[in-house]
């Protein structure tokens, strides 16, 4: 007495791409994947661009050589970026 109803089990019928928990790997690796791209290719194109040394020394001598209210306004803008937001709501300008 051998029985042949040996039918595959319900696992084995299942294509792999239609089983949730087997996608959910290899699909947020590639969501990772594409994130980490977006987020290169934001960042490359938003950079701030290098400051020159040479040139940032000439606009503050050029604004401490100016007067009055023209002055104050030539030296803020040309303070580092680190000391003009650490000022920017004081009104004075920092020495």
């Amino acid at each position: 007495m051998s029985s042949d109803n040996t039918a595959p089990s319900a696992m084995e019928r299942t294509p792999i791409w239609k089983v949730p928990q087997a996608v959910l790997v290899p699909g947020l690796l590639l969501v990772g994947v594409i994130a980490t791209s977006v987020m290169v290719v934001v960042s490359a194109i938003g950079q701030d661009p290098v400051l020159d040394k040479d040139m940032y020394e000439r606009e503050r001598l050029a604004a401490q050589a100016l007067q009055g209210d023209e002055r104050a306004k030539a030296l803020l803008a040309a303070l580092p970026a680190n000391q003009g937001r650490n000022h920017a709501a004081s009104p004075v300008v920092p020495k």
